[in-house]
Order: C-alpha cells, then structure tokens, then sequence
C-alpha cells in the first residue's frame, strides 16, 4: 500500500498564515459593512426649502456620526399613501433606523408599530404621531408657535378687526398645533377679534393662493390673516399683491420668496422654525439609540418671530439662512 507524505510543516504553516490573514481580512471588512449604520429619513414632502434645510441638518450630524442617510419623501406632502409605501419599504431594507415627518397623524400609525416590532427605532420629526412607539420626537413648539402668530397679528390689529386663517392639511399635527394655538390665543386673549374663516390650501402654493382670494372676496372687511406653513404663506401673499397692505399677514416658516415679501411690506412678520437643527436633533437622537443609549424623548425647539425689524440681526439670518450647499452638493 503506498503512503502519502505529509506536507513540509514549513508549508503547511505558510499555509495556515496566509488562510488565516485571508479571514481576518474577510471579517474585517464584514465588521466595517456591519459597522456603518444606514438610517433612512422619509420627510413629508421635497418642494419646500423646509425639507432642504431639514436635510443639510440631518447630514451635518451623519457626518459627524459617520453614518449613511437614506432620504426619500414623496413629490406631494398630500400624499400619504406614498409616504407609507417608502416607510414600508425602508423595513424591508432592514435600515438601523427610520426617521419620519408623519404627514398624516393616523394613517402612519401601522408602519411605526411595525417597525418598533421589528426592532428598528423610529424618531419623529416635525409633526406628532398617534402612536407611542418611538424612541424620540423632535418639533418645533408648533402650538407656541401659534400663540405668537396671534399675538402679532392682535398687535399690529390694534386689538381689534375680523380675521382669518389659511390653513394646511386636515391630519398634519405640527400645522393643526399652530392653527389650534392660534384660534385659542386670539379667543382667550382678544375679545375685539373674531375669526371669521378658515379655509385649507392642502400644502399647495396655488391652492392656498386660491382660498385666500376667495375668502377675501367672502369677507370685503378683512383685517387680518394667518398661514400656517410655507405654501400658506406663499399663497396667502400672491393674493395679498396690489391690495395696497389694507389685509395685514402674519406667515409661518420662511423661504427667499417670503424673505422678500416681508421685506417688501405685503407680509408683516413670519413665525418661523430652525429646521436646519430639526434634522440635526433627529439624526443625533438615532444615532444614541444605536449606540445603545437612550435619547430625550421629546424635543420642543422654539419658535421666532421674525419681523423687519430683527430681520438682519446675525442670529436670525443665521436660522433663515443655513449652509445648504454645504452639506446637500
């Protein structure tokens, strides 16, 4: 019977080295594919420079976090059907986390209880939600922020006048905060007002431009108006041109287009949010949780009311006007 010789050990333990090397190399690199977290961020919408902003925040904390952001929204901040289908497929993905402007308080109740089911985090941002199942919510104060919307306008209204609200989305929490505080504010605080109408310009520019024509075709008396969000704003200003400042606007959010009808007097003042550090917070809140920590589970970040007046200040053109470019070019 013929023997086989056994292999040079010298051999056979260059081998060894050379298949071991080979699998250390092998698991590193699956440790730094493991190691480098994917978390999505699923924005109501992708028109407004909101959401731009919201995003340069969120990648400025990616970077700082080394991880990798995943965004994606749908084309109308009306459509919730296909927010959810992006949130449904960002479980399938198996993402390490999720952060979500709900567009709808309700309606996106199911995919957050599955996720949370599924163990991936979720942290709401922007507008609140019908669920308990996340781990964080950073907002800004949105029924605060109706409050000094309304003290504005009863200012600048002498404490007295009909007015009315352009209002967003039934469904969308952060708006309703903002037109609930302000109706409140103006009942509680102001007897000599009387809101006389509200109309929703279902977060379209030329919706909102639409209800506001025809609610101040409805009411020739008209003193006053609040919008509630960006399209609002934009909207309820287009309609506010050529009427000679005789309807006094207070808007919320900004963007160039309301920088400049503020400046140009057809817009009194704009309550506006710091979406820049909304999406910082958010990112920073899913990335604890990854680390195994535990983030602040609500966050209310502040409103300002910016006016003619405070419009230059450093700080303000600092919140109105983040690096966007750096972090989203």
């Amino acid at each position: 019977m013929r023997t086989i010789p056994s292999p040079n050990p010298h051999c056979r333990n260059v081998t060894t080295t050379i298949a071991c090397l080979f699998g250390v190399l092998l698991l590193s690199s699956g440790c730094a594919k493991q190691d480098r977290k994917r978390i999505a961020v699923i924005p109501k919408g992708n028109a407004h420079i909101f959401w731009q902003s919201i995003h340069a925040g969120a990648v400025a904390a990616a970077r700082e976090s080394n991880v990798d952001i995943i965004w994606n929204g749908p084309a109308s901040e009306t459509d919730f059907t296909g927010q959810l289908k992006i949130v449904e497929a960002m479980i399938n993905q198996r993402v390490d986390a999720i952060l979500l402007a709900p567009i709808d308080k309700s309606a996106m109740v199911a995919v957050v209880d599955r996720a949370a089911r599924q163990s991936i985090p979720v942290v709401i941002f922007d507008s609140g939600i019908d669920t308990q199942n996340f781990v964080a919510q950073v907002a800004t104060d949105n029924y605060r922020g109706g409050q000094d919307g309304a003290e504005r306008l009863a200012k600048i209204l002498n404490g007295k006048g009909k007015v009315a609200i352009v209002a967003v989305l039934p469904g969308s929490a952060s708006t309703m905060l903002r037109e609930q505080g302000f109706e409140d504010t103006i009942r509680k605080n102001h007897p000599n007002i009387q809101i006389v109408d509200k109309r929703y310009g279902m977060a379209d520019f030329a919706k909102s431009l639409a209800v506001t024509e025809n609610m101040l075709t409805a009411h020739t008396d008209l003193a006053g108006l609040f919008a509630s969000n960006e399209s609002s704003a934009v909207g309820a200003a287009q309609a506010l041109k050529g009427r000679k400042g005789r309807v006094k606007l207070v808007g919320f959010d900004s963007s160039p287009t309301l920088l400049q009808d503020l400046e140009a007097g057809v817009i009194d003042s704009l309550v506006v949010q710091d979406p820049f550090r909304m999406g910082y917070e958010s990112m920073r809140a899913a990335v604890t949780k990854l680390q195994g920590e535990t983030p602040r589970r609500l966050s209310d970040l502040p409103p300002l009311v910016v006016t003619r007046e405070n419009l230059n200040d450093p700080a303000v053109q600092k919140l109105l006007k983040p690096e966007l470019d750096k972090y989203l070019k």
